[in-house]
């Protein structure tokens, strides 16, 4: 398998496994600042930091078997399977089944959607949205969007819970693109909740972050087509702790 990190938050029961590998090639991915979870402590300060610096790479990748032994005793009501890209994993579907047999978890799956896999186990698909302007996604990723875009529109016609997410850059994935985004998403599902991320400076990328009244006002050019938009800006406190498990 490609898990090489886990965490936990106890007061919620929530188990994050973290996957290495992706599809695409993000000029802006937060792993290429911080491989481990943005919850821990240790790792948010750097993630926020005016710092630039390179992320190291996983030492290690634990086995299906492993993953569930390590979860075992643990109180785990809901699973987030995240990336890099959790669908690159042929074990994945596994694992989901594993997780609803065990546990009996609510599994859900944060995606790019460029590869669809058997959703039997999933429960809720959170998908990443990085831009709907084709020149602009491959700009940003290095791959053209309609796949990921016809993927969008299969998912919601399963019947899945779905969600979508974007990161907003300034002067780039703008607020012109959000709006795209948005108007996009209302066309297949105008019920379908949207959470807008603010960016962080990554490495050698020549973008800023944004303030905190760009957030807002890309929220309110989503809300001109969807019905549930929300946004992180980056400066929030942290909810529930979390803990690493490995």
């Amino acid at each position: 398998m490609n898990i090489y990190h886990i965490t936990y938050a106890p007061t919620v029961k929530t188990a994050h496994l973290h996957f290495w590998g992706c599809n695409l090639s993000c000029r802006a991915c937060l792993l290429l600042k911080e491989i481990y979870d943005c919850h821990l402590e240790e790792t948010k300060n750097r993630i926020f930091g005016k710092e630039r610096e390179i992320a190291e790479t996983p030492e290690r990748f634990l086995g299906l078997e492993e993953v569930m032994e390590i979860l075992k005793g643990l109180e785990v009501k809901t699973v987030i399977l995240m990336g890099a890209e959790p669908a690159i994993d042929p074990t994945l579907p596994q694992l989901a089944e594993a997780l609803h047999r065990e546990f009996k978890s609510y599994n859900t799956l944060l995606t790019n959607g460029f590869r669809l896999i058997d959703l039997e186990h999933i429960d809720e698909v959170v998908f990443s949205i990085k831009a709907v302007t084709d020149s602009l996604h491959r700009d940003y990723t290095g791959k053209s969007n309609k796949e990921a875009i016809n993927n969008f529109v299969r998912l919601n016609q399963s019947g899945i819970s779905l969600r979508a997410e974007s990161i907003f850059i300034p002067e780039y994935i703008d607020h012109l693109e959000i709006g795209n985004i948005a108007r996009f998403i209302a066309g297949v599902n105008t019920a379908i909740p949207y959470r807008i991320d603010a960016y962080v400076p990554i490495g050698d990328s020549p973008w800023r972050r944004p303030t905190t009244e760009e957030m807002e006002a890309a929220v309110e050019v989503a809300k001109g087509y969807l019905t549930q938009v929300s946004c992180l800006t980056g400066n929030e406190e942290l909810k529930h702790k979390v803990v690493r498990i490995f």
